[in-house]
Order: C-alpha cells, then sequence, then structure tokens
C-alpha cells in the first residue's frame, strides 16, 4: 500500500483494519480518523500496540518502527510491556543521572546539599552534558586534578568520592556496565586527610589581616570582613555566606540562623558585638540592596559568593608569597575563635555554644537562646580584642562604634 492509497482511504471515511505487510495494520476509527497498529505473537500470545496517527507518523515510519518492534519481538522483549512500565524515566546525560542519584541522597543524607554543591560547582561543568556511557577515566582525572590544582584537596577527596557513587548508581540501573571513576583512589585525588588542629594566634592573625588589608585589590573589604565575622562569632563558614539580611535584629543585636541553614539542624541566636554590628552595617551599603550579606556580584543561579571564594582567596595570597604565616583555612578562623574564647577563660560549655556544638548531658536540652547573655560577653571579649587590627583600612566608613543599625532590604525600617 503507498502512501496516496492511506489519503485515499483516509478521504473515503470507511472504518476498518487494512493489512500493510509485516503485521503493520492502518486502521480508520468510525470518526474518521487513520491510526497505525502493530500485530505480533510473543510468549504464546497475540499482542496489538498503536504507533501513532496519520499523518504525524508517515507510511516510512511506522514501517521503520514495525522493523524495531519485529526485532525486539525476536528477542523476547514485548514492546507493549516495555510501554506500560511504571518508571518510565529518560537518562541520556550526566545531569539526568545525577538528578536521579540527588533525590536518592535526599532520602538517606543528612545534608543532602553537600553532594548537591560538589555535583553543581564541580563535576556538572565537565561531564554534566556527556552521554553517560561516554565518560571515561580520563574525565574523572581531569576534574579531580582540577581541584587539587585549585587548592581544594578536601574537594577533590569529596568530588572523587561523589563521583563512584553516581555512576555506581548508574550501574544499579543497568545504564552503564563499569564505573569510570572506580579504579581511583585519595592519592589520586587530594591525598589523605589528617585530622586539623590549626588555630591562629593573636599575633597571627594580625599578620593575617595586616596582610588582607595591605593587598585590598586582590582581597577585597568584603573578604576581610567574613573573615572577621568567622573569627569573631564563631559561625561556619557556609552559615555565613548564605546569610539574609531578614535573619538579622538589630534591635536586640542578634542574628537568628534558622534550623535550614544550621549544620546540626537545631537553630541558633549569635549574639552580636557593637564591632560585628559595625561591620555589617559596612556590609550593608556594600551589599547594594541585594538580600543577600555577601551577594554574587556574577550572574549566576546562587544569589551568595561561592563557597570557594574564601579559601580561594587566601590561597592565591600564599601562591604568591604575600601571606607568610603557616597556612590556614578559612575553617580554622572557627578554631581560631574557640581558642580565644578558652585564652580569654571563657567557661567550656559557654565557649562550645558560641559554636553551636550540641552540649552533652543535661545541658544539652535547652534551646537555641541558652547561654545568651553569657555568649554575648565572651563573643564581646573577642571582637574588641580583634578591632583595631580589622577596622585600619575601613576608608570611608565610621568604624567609631556610631553605626550599631541598618536598614535591612525589604524589611519596615528600609521604608
Amino acid at each position: 500500500m503507498t502512501d496516496r492509497q492511506i489519503k485515499s482511504l483516509i478521504k473515503s471515511g470507511t472504518a476498518g483494519r487494512y493489512a500493510i505487510g509485516n503485521g503493520l495494520y492502518f486502521r480508520i476509527s468510525k470518526e474518521g480518523t487513520g491510526f497505525w497498529v502493530v500485530r505480533y505473537v510473543i510468549h504464546g500470545k497475540r499482542r496489538e500496540i498503536t504507533l501513532g496517527r496519520y499523518p504525524e507518523l508517515s507510511l516510512a515510519d511506522a514501517n521503520s518502527e514495525t522493523i524495531l518492534i519485529r526485532s525486539n519481538v525476536k528477542k523476547n522483549i514485548d514492546p507493549l510491556a516495555e510501554r506500560k512500565r511504571a518508571d518510565k524515566t529518560i537518562f541520556k546525560t550526566v545531569d539526568d543521572l545525577a538528578q536521579d542519584w540527588l533525590k536518592e541522597c535526599e532520602k538517606r543524607l543528612k545534608h543532602p546539599n553537600i553532594p548537591r554543591r560538589v555535583y553543581t560547582n564541580d563535576l556538572a561543568p565537565t561531564i554534566g552534558q556527556l552521554a553517560i556511557e561516554h565518560v571515561n577515566p580520563r574525565d574523572i582525572r581531569a576534574i579531580i586534578s582540577k581541584i587539587t590544582n585549585s587548592g581544594r584537596p578536601t574537594i577533590s577527596n569529596d568530588a572523587l568520592m561523589y563521583c563512584k557513587q553516581l555512576f555506581r548508581h548508574g550501574i544499579k540501573l543497568n545504564l552503564l556496565s563499569s564505573n569510570p571513576a572506580e579504579a581511583f583512589n585519595v592519592n589520586d585525588a587530594g591525598g589523605v586527610e589528617t585530622s586539623r588542629s590549626r588555630a591562629l594566634s593573636f599575633e597571627e592573625l594580625q599578620e593575617a589581616f595586616n596582610c588582607f588589608n595591605k593587598y585590598s585589590d586582590q582581597f577585597t573589604r568584603e573578604n576581610t570582613l567574613a573573615a572577621a565575622l568567622l573569627v569573631t562569632l564563631g559561625v561556619r563558614k557556609g552559615e555565613l555566606i548564605a546569610a539574609l539580611w531578614k535573619e538579622f535584629d538589630t534591635k536586640s543585636k542578634l542574628w537568628h540562623i534558622p534550623d535550614t541553614r544550621s549544620k546540626t539542624g537545631i537553630g541558633i541566636s549569635v549574639p552580636l558585638s557593637d564591632e560585628s554590628l559595625e561591620w555589617l552595617f559596612e556590609l550593608n551599603i556594600r551589599a547594594n540592596g541585594s538580600e543577600y550579606v555577601f551577594p554574587n556580584r556574577r550572574t549566576s543561579k546562587r544569589g551568595h559568593i561561592s563557597p570557594d571564594t574564601l579559601n580561594a582567596a587566601i590561597q592565591k595570597l600564599y601562591r604568591e608569597n604575600k601571606l607568610s604565616i603557616e597556612h590556614f583555612t578559612v575553617h580554622d578562623l572557627r578554631r581560631t575563635c574557640r581558642s580565644m574564647l578558652a585564652s580569654e577563660g571563657v567557661p567550656g560549655n559557654v565557649a562550645e555554644r558560641c559554636l553551636n556544638h550540641k552540649l552533652k548531658g543535661v545541658e544539652g536540652i535547652y534551646d537555641r537562646h541558652d547561654y545568651i547573655d553569657e555568649r554575648r560577653e565572651a563573643l564581646q571579649l573577642i571582637s574588641t580584642k580583634l578591632a583595631p587590627i580589622i577596622n585600619k583600612t575601613a576608608k570611608g566608613f565610621d568604624l567609631k562604634g556610631n553605626n550599631t543599625s541598618f536598614c535591612l532590604p525589604g524589611s519596615s525600617e528600609a521604608n
């Protein structure tokens, strides 16, 4: 039967089934609609599957699909059963596989945002758009080498671990037969990690902030103030860089970190020293109306700066021999806060709560406002001690304790 004959049948409007050949039939409904069906026998049963309507599906295309169906039937693959499968997810690229894997991560991990961040920032740019079966070990090596060379050995190890998990997920779903990351170990990535206990002395902090201020064209004032807040408030880097202005209450001098952004899953109110309020006042001006304290200056789906921004900036100072003290990372600033609290004679339970560590035993039952007055006094001690070296080059800003409030974008204070 030819295409002209098909058109003639449609025009006549005569309902019925017309054999094309090889099990393909053309059917015309009582309403005059034409469509293709294929009849076949599998496992001793006669089956029939609809291919599509005419003319959306041409005679030539219908014949091609029929050949594929007959081929699958010979392999004992029932096309009708395949069509009725519950999971119709299409996996073509690594991004497709990653979305499915990340959904699994959300079910089993306490902090699924970590693998999502590593995939988005470090894996997807290289392999996200590749066909799953086309990813090879050289692609994995390129990823972990790039991260390691950027001075992020821990992230490199994490990226390798997540690559292995991602492609194991693909094997589990029968999307590939081997794992391109399986042969690599931590020695190929960031190396074996040792537990860090680095805390900067006051003299080292002095030298670090002097360096930040001296090379302010390279290490921005925003970076300097971020480092200042990390060491004087004891918060985690992720909590600070994603902070929103609406979380700050300048009247009660508190920063309310919600449970959704706290690593422990429990929100906490952080007392703000007079100096930290001054630094926030400056950051508020620099933010230029953004809802974030540290807005991303580049076009990005993420409204705040990258988690790697501070470490990358510090690493660059080391590479260019501008920073001479023993190497430190952003997380060491939080550890430094704990060390300074101890040196100022702050009781251990208060110091631990300053860092939002869970207390053991009976003390652990207090809510997020526990030891609020004691924490305020403790954090004020180290802020007062560090303020002179941090405020050295705050040009254009009054940093003498006069700016204790600022307007929050979108708040009633801003109107």
